[in-house]
């Protein structure tokens, strides 16, 4: 089910004595950068990235686009939409350095020349593919989603899995936390709610549904974290709310009416509580790259009104749930579980934070603050903050955040780059926009994932959630994923403790 944007590509040509788009003789010239869509002004991007298409935003009759390093050079019109092997000649040659971009524009015959702008192109590549799922914002309907695949190099998109395989309408499910170990595409895993539901795990070539409900815990887990190198999935096992505002800026919310740790040993169908204090709200477990370590978030809640169910209460006390950040200590040859230790007090802020992931290198954890409340992909004031592990140093990321949403943030595999969903372009599709972290922690100006019509977000009506890096593609077949959810899951075994590696 490979798919490809079949879109207007448009006239690019590098100039090596073949005729095409040229630069304008007689223009005159503006201080001002041009405004362009997606905007790419300055910003750095990977060595292996796919083309940086954009167009004008302004008014204008045409447009002439050039893309230089030195005497090389790609010059396109209308539309800036380079041809794949001539973008990467051009960042090859860019390499460590930048490619400047001029803009020129025509109005009532008249050409004028923009302030030129860079895009600087890093010797640090990028995970060659990323994976999302693609869901409409209709707030009620989740049924038409899909996971996909893109590769990052170019702009080949395929679906993973097809959420309408397996049933659609009354029957229908919910397919969402797709995750992978060390980013390796062959041991991948998603979870299936309502009819069909289950957990289906691929791993060393081998697929198996789980049945993860059992009476000794709270439900079947979701938000997966696999250890880096053991067969053990660490989960939050939730019950969840949603709910509509009518005035608030934030239209919905979705609470955490329960939810706790649990840990699933895939080879041996083995599942245990980690946390289950009913007076906590566990949630969103990450590893360290060492594996030697468990971070999540929890919030606490206490009753205080005899008079109103637990859920209602939630409700209606949603703004007073603050999420702090926890760890665990892990040792892997008895696969023994420490006591939580407090990371971060987001309480003190008066703030909640969510989604903790760790570096490559062990040294950065990045989370969202927003707040209040446990989903913040909702919360139009979510940023992305970052701990330095080494120093203890908590700081907002400035430098990547904008005046909307940013949240699901994902590192690569190098630790070099940062993919995150935001909702800066329009306040209601999240879009996946990537940065460059430098050995300091600091970030560069994020970039909008490139497609090869500049225009396609615009016309998109999906939103991307949770992106994740992969080092390949998934080649499981969409309807392999689909047999598979058809059918009965194992059960799971619940034990008080994990057994030790034998």
């Amino acid at each position: 089910m490979r798919i490809r944007h079949l879109l207007y590509i448009g006239c690019c040509m590098a100039l090596v004595g073949c005729v095409g788009p040229s630069v304008p003789e007689t223009f005159t010239e503006t201080n001002r950068l041009p405004k362009i869509y997606p905007d790419y002004t300055d910003v750095t991007i990977p060595i292996n990235m796919a083309p940086l298409t954009f167009q004008l935003d302004e008014t204008a009759d045409r447009m002439i686009a050039r893309y230089a390093v030195g005497d090389d050079e790609i010059i396109c019109a209308d539309k800036a939409q380079p041809e794949t092997d001539q973008w990467r000649r051009l960042a090859e040659k860019a390499k460590g350095g930048a490619i400047t971009v001029d803009v020129y524009a025509c109005q009532a015959d008249q050409w004028t020349h923009y302030k030129p702008f860079s895009i600087f192109v890093s010797p640090d590549s990028i995970d060659s593919y990323l994976s999302y799922r693609l869901i409409f914002p209709s707030f009620i309907s989740y049924e038409a989603l899909t996971i996909n695949q893109r590769c990052l190099e170019n702009y080949d998109e395929s679906v993973i899995y097809d959420n309408m395989l397996c049933s659609f309408e009354k029957e229908g499910q919910c397919i969402n936390c797709h995750h992978y170990q060390q980013y390796n595409p062959e041991r991948m895993q998603f979870h299936a709610r309502q009819n069909h539901g289950g957990t289906v795990v691929a791993y060393d070539g081998k697929m198996k549904k789980v049945d993860m409900k059992n009476d000794s815990i709270l439900s079947a887990g979701v938000y997966p974290a696999w250890h880096p190198w053991l067969n053990l999935i660490v989960y939050s096992s939730n019950k969840t709310f949603q709910n509509f505002h009518t005035v608030d800026h934030n239209k919905i919310e979705v609470y955490d009416l329960q939810s706790d740790l649990i840990a699933f040993d895939v080879e041996r169908g083995e599942v245990t509580n980690l946390e289950n204090d009913s007076t906590e709200l566990e949630v969103f477990p990450a590893w360290a790259p060492d594996g030697k370590t468990l971070y999540y978030c929890s919030a606490h809640f206490e009753k205080k009104d005899s008079t109103q169910s637990r859920n209602t209460e939630i409700v209606i006390r949603s703004k007073e749930l603050k999420y702090n950040i926890y760890k665990k200590s892990f040792d892997p040859e008895t696969m023994a579980f420490g006591p939580r230790e407090l990371v971060f007090s987001a309480d003190s802020l008066d703030k909640s934070a969510t989604l903790p992931r760790i570096s490559p290198d062990g040294r950065y954890l990045m989370f969202a603050l927003a707040e209040y409340g446990v989903f913040h992909i909702w919360h139009h004031d979510a940023d992305l903050w970052l701990i330095d592990l080494q120093s203890g140093k908590v700081r907002p990321v400035e430098e990547i955040n904008s005046p909307d949403t940013e949240s699901y943030h994902s590192w690569s595999s190098n630790g070099k780059w940062v993919v995150f969903s935001s909702r800066r372009d329009d306040g209601t599709y999240t879009r996946p926009f990537f940065a460059h972290i430098d050995k300091d922690g600091h970030g560069t100006k994020p970039f909008e994932l490139p497609s090869a019509d500049p225009n396609y977000h615009r016309q998109f009506m999906k939103c991307y959630n949770i992106p994740e890096f992969m080092t390949g593609p998934v080649t499981i077949k969409p309807q392999e994923w689909a047999d598979l959810l058809k059918g009965n899951g194992e059960s799971v075994k619940y034990v008080p403790h994990l057994n030790k590696i034998p």
